[in-house]
């Protein structure tokens, strides 16, 4: 059983910065893809990016394309989400969960944090 914990969610200003974490306890984690999500009220979960078990294999929706940035540190059982000129409808609460693959939407992902509030402000 992995568990997921998100964090370094906040206030950011548009144009500016934040980098989300997902640290995983489990011996496991290292063997799942694992994807961030995101909903903002009123809204359904909808993809934002996944990575490969190895780490060699990303996947980006076009909202987060060429802004966001997907990694993982083995050594630190962690994948982050390193978000770049944020906008205001990025505002969301960003969620992390392991998969099988990269591929697929919120169905095809397993265990799930608790979430991380992200506020962007114009």
């Amino acid at each position: 059983q992995v568990q997921l914990v998100e964090s370094g969610g906040g206030l950011g200003q548009a144009g500016g910065s934040l980098r989300l974490s997902c640290a995983a306890s489990g011996r496991t984690f290292g063997s799942y893809a694992v994807g961030w999500f995101r909903q903002a009220p009123g809204k359904e979960r909808e993809f934002v990016a996944s990575i490969s078990w190895r780490g060699g294999s990303t996947y980006y929706a076009a909202s987060a394309k060429g802004r966001f940035t997907i990694s993982r540190d083995f050594a630190k059982n962690t994948v982050y989400l390193q978000m770049n000129s944020l906008k205001p409808e990025d505002t969301a609460v960003y969620y992390c969960a392991t998969g099988d693959s990269i591929w697929g939407g919120p169905a095809d992902f397993g265990s799930w944090g608790q979430g991380t509030q992200v506020t962007v402000s114009s």
